[in-house]
């Protein structure tokens, strides 16, 4: 599939590898972003950077990995480094943590949205992250066990665990869901 990448990448005409990695990665990198950040804006400022560092990098790869697999490995781990930034770390000695908690978004169900099938934004939001690394990678980019496995340093047998555990954790949350906004 990337055959003509890699010629242009053996010729060493690193601009235009770079412009039909653009062309095939930019919405599927927004699309892995999207369901790792969890947050379009900063999707988009994340595709950005992924696609730069990938520029910087090109002429160092070697071809170890399937483009889409090295491809998916940097923004994955572009990602991820984004998130730990973020991450806010509290103390339970914190003397204003329950003033924290309480302004911390909770699920509000509009009139427009009663009744209305659950988001899977939502749903995914309350999978732990290795679940949700797993489903988002198999069923939203449509990667294979295999794929899924190397882009996330991880058995294929464990891809397949998570999978399972997180389909039930979903249906867990989705039954919960249904029980809070059903009419009293």
């Amino acid at each position: 599939m990337d055959d003509d990448i890699r010629q242009h990448l053996d010729a060493r005409q690193y601009r235009e590898a770079f412009e039909l990695l653009l062309e095939r990665y930019q919405a599927k990198v927004f699309r892995l972003a999207c369901g790792l950040l969890r947050n379009e804006s900063a999707a988009e400022d994340m595709t950005q950077d992924v696609f730069l560092r990938i520029w910087k990098a090109l002429p160092g790869y070697h071809g170890g990995a399937s483009l889409s697999t090295w491809i998916y490995t940097i923004a994955r781990n572009a990602c991820f480094t984004e998130l730990k930034r973020r991450r806010p770390t509290l103390s339970l000695d914190e003397p204003d943590l329950g003033e924290i908690l309480e302004k911390e978004p909770e699920l509000h169900v509009t009139p427009e949205s009663e009744g209305a099938e659950m988001d899977v934004e939502i749903m995914l939001a309350e999978l732990p992250e290795k679940y949700r690394r797993v489903i988002t990678l198999f069923y939203l980019e449509q990667k294979s066990y295999e794929e899924v496995g190397a882009m996330l340093g991880i058995p294929m047998g464990t891809v397949k665990t998570f999978l399972h555990r997180a389909k039930k954790e979903l249906l867990k949350i989705g039954a919960r869901s249904e029980k809070v906004l059903q009419p009293v």
